[in-house]
């Protein structure tokens, strides 16, 4: 498959795990990355179970990134009533509610069940990606190793488990 070229969403995971294993620089200078007020929020709970080197700075983050939307009310709660059935968490409701009123080119990058459920049912497992394929395309070979659910072997066994599912239980 070809690289891709446009917008990259991504979630509060894909932030953490790109810092984690010091990736950031290369997915956000390789692509445009974009997420939403509530995704750069999520990155600053929690820090001080971090270790000083795993903290996000949330000015240096927000600089790095192309745009950080805020999807108000109206866009969450139609996004909300298409799956309202798949409890996303705040973060991947927000990210969700902003890519369903795009209409250019993104991709999203995330790796909660939840979400990859909702993207499913709602006719988008083409625009999903594992954080490991954006950081191969980009030339990134990084130094530690990503966690499972970052990789493109998960996502598609993942994927083909959630097409069953949804197949399924929506006869």
């Amino acid at each position: 498959m070809a690289r891709h070229r446009g917008p990259v969403l991504v979630d509060t995971n894909v932030i953490l795990e790109s810092h984690r294993i010091g990736s950031w620089a290369a997915l956000a200078g390789g692509y445009p990355v974009e997420t939403v007020e509530d995704c750069v929020t999520e990155t600053q709970t929690g820090f001080q179970r971090r270790r000083p080197e795993h903290q996000i700075d949330a000015k240096a983050l927000r600089a790095s990134l192309a745009a950080v939307h805020a999807p108000g009310d109206r866009e969450i709660a139609a996004a909300v009533l298409r799956a309202s059935d798949i409890a996303l968490d705040v973060g991947e409701r927000s990210l969700w509610a902003h890519a369903l009123v795009r209409t250019d080119g993104w991709i999203l990058c995330g790796p909660d069940k939840a979400s990859l459920r909702f993207g499913v049912r709602l006719g988008h497992r083409d625009r999903l990606v594992a954080l490991e394929r954006l950081l191969d395309d980009a030339g990134y070979r990084p130094k530690e190793p990503l966690k499972l659910a970052y990789t493109s072997k998960w996502l598609e066994k993942t994927l083909g488990e959630l097409v069953l599912s949804e197949g399924a239980g929506r006869t």
